[in-house]
């Protein structure tokens, strides 16, 4: 199937991104073909490690495109998201023109142009010349002003810098918004994009999440850990861990030579720095308590999993 087939049905979407190293279910795989085929932004919201900014690497190695990161924090500005001046240069051209070795009048005209501008990640994604993956990861930490100064950019795909005009796209990027829910966004925001919220995935999910992206681990291992994975997250934690806790500590176990969980579940207490984030979970998840989650339900027990691996 060719890159252009690819894109044209959801179902070919979501192999591409399986061969890129994601395993989305449907819901995720028609979001991202809607942003492809409406062009426009996807708004993805959900706790953190549930994979919700792999999807934007996924996406652009499934589609064959450069990807651009912007990691929002309290306090971004334009400077450090869409565009600055460059005054080192600027002040260069000055003084050259004060010295008798540039063009005055030039320098007049010129010296805020496009000539003098400083790219950052949001204009860099709508002035490339081929279309991009942009990734504006965590955009519940921005503040609301910065939110704000996005909806020009989301609607309409430009820039409008004071000194020179407005700046049109020349090419739409793919456009990926993640929230981890800290704080409400914005209902001109969220009209703005699609949605979609990105749980933990399921056990029989997450495991062929694992094996596929550890398949030197042995099927029990993964079967087993996973569960307990699962079973850790409905603790009372302060941080839940995600699927890439997950998968850190598949490796661990397999490079001990684990072929299954072992049975004393003090063994398994050091690995666990793989999974618990925290001093008061690393606290409270002790030897004890790690038996009583290894010796719950067998696998075939567990709700929805005897069937599905049939």
């Amino acid at each position: 199937m060719s890159l252009t087939e690819a894109v044209e049905t959801p179902e070919g979407l979501r192999e591409r991104l399986f061969k890129a190293g994601y395993i989305a279910d449907e819901d995720l795989a028609s979001l991202v073909w809607m942003g492809l085929t409406l062009e426009r932004p996807l708004l993805i919201e959900g706790e953190a490690g549930v994979g919700k900014t792999a999807i934007a690497g996924a996406c652009a190695r499934a589609l064959g495109r450069p990807l651009l990161r912007l990691q929002c924090y309290e306090g971004l500005d334009l400077s450090q998201a869409v565009y600055e001046w460059n005054y080192s240069r600027q002040l260069l051209e000055i003084r050259l023109a004060e010295a008798g070795q540039g063009d005055k009048a030039a320098l007049r005209e010129n010296l805020f142009s496009e000539a003098f501008l400083l790219e950052r990640p949001l204009l860099q994604a709508i002035r490339s010349p081929e279309p991009c993956v942009l990734l504006i990861d965590e955009i519940d930490r921005a503040d609301e002003a910065f939110e704000a100064f996005l909806l020009e950019m989301l609607s309409e795909y430009q820039v409008t810098v004071p000194e020179i005009g407005t700046l049109t796209a020349r090419s739409k990027p793919l456009v990926i918004l993640t929230s981890n829910g800290t704080r409400d966004l914005s209902d001109a925001l969220r009209r703005r994009c699609l949605f979609h919220y990105l749980d933990f995935p399921t056990l029989v999910r997450e495991m062929q999440i694992v094996r596929t992206l550890v398949p030197e681990a042995a099927s029990r291992l993964v079967e087993e850990a996973v569960t307990f994975v699962q079973r850790l997250r409905k603790e009372d934690l302060d941080k839940t861990p995600g699927v890439a806790e997950t998968l850190d500590w598949v490796r661990v176990l397999f490079h001990l030579g684990h072929g299954e969980l072992p049975v004393d579940p003090q063994s398994l207490v050091p690995t666990l720095a793989a999974l618990l984030k925290t001093r008061n979970d690393r606290w409270q998840v002790t030897a004890e308590r790690v038996g009583k989650l290894v010796d719950g339900p067998r696998i075939a027990q567990d709700v929805g999993v005897a069937g599905a691996m049939k």
